[in-house]
C-alpha cells in the first residue's frame, strides 16, 4: 500500500455540463453554450456531439446558428455553481480530503484516496466506482491515479476515461503529452520552441542546471512536472452541507408543465443527495425569477420529512395551481432543509394508519378550492370578540399534556350559522320567540351579560347574551343562548345547552 495515492476527478467543458445535468431531454442533441455581451457572444463550451458537428470554442454565434441541429444555450454561473456543489458532494463520498484544482474550462478536485483500497479495493476499482458516481450525479469526468499530486492532474486533464499510473512509471507516464499541458506562460513556451522541445518527455532528458541557469529557478519545477516527480501539499477545502438546486431558462416559461419538467429533476437531484447522508427533507423553498425582476416564493412543508419525490412534486404542482406565477418564468431556485424522518412501531394488531404523503396532497386539493387561510388548525384569537379565531397550518405538538379534564357537566352546542329569530320582551327579558316558524314561551332568563368593542373600526361589536330555558308546545323544556345584536338590532339563537 502506497504512502500517498491520489485520485483526479476532470469534468471536462463543464458550463455544457452543468447545463446539460437538467436537461436530459438535449443529452442526445449537439448543444454548445454561449458566453460573453448579446453584441458578441461566443461559444465557451460544447459537448461531444457538437464537436462532431465542427463546432470549437471561440465559434461566434452567427457562425453557431447557421450549423443545422446545434441548441445554444446561454451560460449561467449559478448553475455552475449549483453543479459544482453537487459534483463536490458526490466526490466527498470516497474521501473527505478534497482540494479544488483551477482548470479553464473545466471543474477538476484531487481527492486524497490513500487507505481508501481497505474499503473500495484496488485503484482501478476505485476509479471505476467514481466514475459511476459521477454518472449517476449527471457528469461524464475522467479520473486519474496515481501516487504524485501533479500527475494524476494532468493525466486526467488530457487523457480520456481511466488512467491508472503505478509506481517508478511516472515519467513514461507523462514522456508523450505536449508541453502545452503544464500551461505554461507564453514566453517559455516560445523559448521552449526555439529549442525544439515539443513534449514533456524532452523537457524531461534536459540537464537541470543548464536549464535553471538560462530560464531561472521556475524551471526546475517545469522539469519536475514533466519527471512526475514535483512536490505538493496537499491543501483540502471545507464546504458546508447545503441542498439547493438553480436553473436558468433560456427563454421566460410560460406553461406549467416546462417549469415543473426542470422542477422534477431538480427534485430528484435534492432526493438523491439527501438520501446519500441518511437525511429526508424537511421543508421545500421555491424561488421563481419572473420578468420585470419580480419573485415568486413558494414554501412546501409535508407533515413529517420525506424523499418522496413524486409526493413532493405533486405538492409543488397542486401550490402552483393554487399560487402560479404572475409573469413569466427566468429562473427557478430550489433550496430544502434537511430533517430526519420519523419511524413508528405499530403494534401487531394495530390498523395500519394513513400515509402522512396522502394527508398533505389531500390538505392541498382542498385548499385550492375552498382557500388557504380556511383550511387548517382553529387558534384563538387574542380578544374578547367572541368566536373571534383563525387558522393555522397544522402542526404536531409534541409536547406532554399535564392537564387532569374533569367530567363534562354541561355541554354547548352550537348553531352554525346562527339563526335570526323573533324575540318578545317583557320588562326587558326575552319571553317569547319565535324560530322557523315555531314559536317558544321563556321560562326563565338570565342575563344580559353585555360584551362590546373596537368601537373605532367596522368590526365593532355590541351584543348581550341571555341564557334562557324554554319550552314549547308539547311541553319539552330546553336551555339555549339567545344573543342581541345592538348595533344591527337583531336577535340570534347561537347555541343550545345540553
Amino acid at each position: 500500500m502506497s504512502r500517498e495515492l491520489y485520485a483526479c476527478l476532470y469534468a471536462a467543458e463543464f458550463p455544457a455540463q452543468a447545463l446539460l445535468r437538467l436537461r436530459s431531454d438535449l443529452k442526445s442533441q449537439p448543444v454548445a453554450v454561449l458566453d460573453g455581451p448579446a453584441h458578441d457572444q461566443s461559444v465557451c463550451a460544447l459537448n461531444r456531439l457538437a464537436a462532431q458537428r465542427g463546432v470549437v470554442r471561440g465559434l461566434g454565434r452567427m457562425e453557431a446558428e447557421s450549423i443545422a441541429g446545434l441548441q445554444l444555450l446561454a451560460r449561467s454561473l449559478n448553475v455552475e455553481q449549483a453543479a459544482r456543489t453537487v459534483l463536490l458532494e458526490a466526490a466527498a463520498q470516497f474521501s473527505p480530503r478534497i482540494e479544488e484544482v483551477c482548470a479553464a474550462n473545466a471543474c477538476s478536485f484531487v481527492l486524497d484516496v490513500a487507505g481508501c483500497e481497505l474499503l473500495f479495493g484496488p485503484a482501478a476499482q476505485v476509479a471505476a466506482q467514481m466514475r459511476e458516481a459521477m454518472a449517476a450525479a449527471g457528469f461524464r469526468v475522467s479520473v486519474a491515479v496515481s501516487n504524485n499530486f501533479h500527475l494524476a492532474r494532468i493525466k486526467a486533464a488530457t487523457a480520456r476515461g481511466i488512467t491508472i499510473v503505478s509506481a517508478g512509471g511516472e515519467a513514461a507516464s507523462l514522456a508523450k503529452l505536449p508541453l502545452s499541458a503544464l500551461g505554461l506562460a507564453e514566453n517559455p513556451r516560445e523559448t521552449f520552441a526555439v529549442w525544439g522541445i515539443r513534449t514533456l518527455g524532452e523537457l524531461a532528458a534536459l540537464p537541470e542546471v543548464e536549464l535553471v541557469t538560462r530560464l531561472g529557478a521556475q524551471a526546475r519545477q517545469w522539469r519536475a512536472l514533466a519527471r512526475g516527480a514535483a512536490r505538493h501539499t496537499f491543501q483540502p477545502i471545507e464546504s458546508a452541507f447545503t441542498l439547493q438546486e438553480f436553473y436558468e431558462f433560456d427563454s421566460p416559461v410560460e406553461q406549467m408543465d416546462g417549469l415543473l419538467f426542470i422542477a422534477a429533476r431538480m427534485i430528484d437531484c435534492l432526493t438523491e443527495r439527501a438520501a446519500g447522508r441518511a437525511l429526508s427533507l424537511a421543508s421545500l423553498d421555491v424561488e421563481m425569477k419572473l420578468e420585470g425582476g419580480a419573485a415568486h416564493l413558494l414554501n412546501l412543508r409535508p407533515a413529517l420529512p420525506t424523499v418522496d419525490r413524486k409526493f413532493l412534486l405533486k405538492l409543488l404542482h397542486l401550490d402552483l395551481a393554487a399560487h402560479p406565477p404572475q409573469a413569466a418564468v427566468l429562473a427557478l431556485a430550489l433550496t430544502a432543509e434537511p430533517g430526519r424522518s420519523s419511524k413508528i412501531q405499530l403494534g401487531l394488531f394495530a390498523p395500519q394508519m394513513p400515509e402522512p404523503s396522502r394527508l398533505d396532497v389531500t390538505l392541498a386539493r382542498i385548499k385550492a378550492i375552498v382557500g388557504e387561510e380556511r383550511v387548517g388548525t382553529p387558534v384563538l384569537e387574542d380578544t374578547h370578540r367572541p368566536t373571534s379565531f383563525h387558522t393555522e397550518a397544522f402542526h404536531v405538538d409534541t409536547k406532554t399534556s399535564t392537564y387532569d379534564p374533569q367530567p363534562a357537566r354541561l355541554a354547548l352546542r352550537r348553531v352554525r350559522p346562527p339563526r335570526v329569530i323573533q324575540v318578545t320582551l317583557c320588562e326587558n327579558k326575552p319571553a317569547a320567540f319565535r324560530d322557523c316558524g315555531q314559536s317558544f314561551q321563556v321560562a326563565a332568563a338570565y342575563g344580559p351579560w353585555r360584551s362590546n368593542g373596537c368601537w373605532w373600526s367596522v368590526d365593532a361589536w355590541d351584543t348581550e347574551e341571555w341564557d334562557v330555558l324554554m319550552s314549547d308546545r308539547d311541553g319539552m323544556a330546553l336551555s339555549c343562548l339567545l344573543v342581541r345584536d345592538r348595533l344591527r338590532g337583531q336577535w340570534r339563537l347561537e347555541a343550545l345547552l345540553d
